[in-house]
């Protein structure tokens, strides 16, 4: 294989799958086998260090053990992703404190200018953070490409022992989500 062939190849490998994948172009059926979970109480992921975009202050995960967390996989151009948003958004004036609610932008091409308009427009007030490529990766490792497809809008319930579970796929109202850390935590 010539050098420029090989070039090509590791391009594809590298840059152009990933981005397929992330771009949110894979969708996924409400039919799939049941979501992966996880019972390990310390995951490695939840400890990777995160910046809130809003206030810079720096959190992990593992931060909020003991509290019911929602995490969402999200890209600002995804409006699948900010009617989620707007679901939890309810939730939290429901139930404030009682559950932390992150939000994690998987998309690679966005930065925290990105974010910080996302936060600004939209009235959003809770953690949002972009993540880490070890995260996206340890995410997709842990759940499977769905947790980054961000239209099929990815949130993954985390329990107060750490447990962890990808919620189905879709918009899930304040109801679902509460019934959901109600029956899995």
């Amino acid at each position: 294989m010539s050098l420029k062939n090989q070039s090509i190849v590791i391009y594809l490998a590298i840059v152009i799958v990933p981005s397929i994948f992330l771009s949110g172009c894979i969708t996924t059926s409400d039919e799939s086998p049941a979501s992966p979970t996880t019972d390990t109480v310390s995951s490695t992921w939840m400890d990777i260090e995160l910046t809130d975009v809003a206030t810079q202050k720096t959190f992990t995960i593992s931060d909020f053990k003991g509290t019911p967390i929602l995490l969402d996989s999200f890209a600002v151009w995804c409006p699948t992703c900010l009617q989620q948003q707007r679901k939890m958004a309810e939730l939290k004036e429901r139930k404030g404190a009682a559950i932390i609610h992150i939000s994690l932008d998987t998309d690679p091409n966005e930065d925290e200018n990105n974010v910080k308009e996302h936060i600004e427009t939209h009235g959003l007030d809770w953690y949002f953070a972009i993540s880490p490529i070890e995260l996206t990766n340890a995410l997709i490792e842990e759940f499977g490409l769905q947790v980054v497809n961000a239209p099929s809008a990815p949130v993954v319930l985390i329990c107060e022992d750490g447990s962890a579970r990808l919620l189905t796929s879709g918009v899930k109202s304040a109801d679902e989500l509460l019934a959901a850390i109600d029956e899995g935590c």
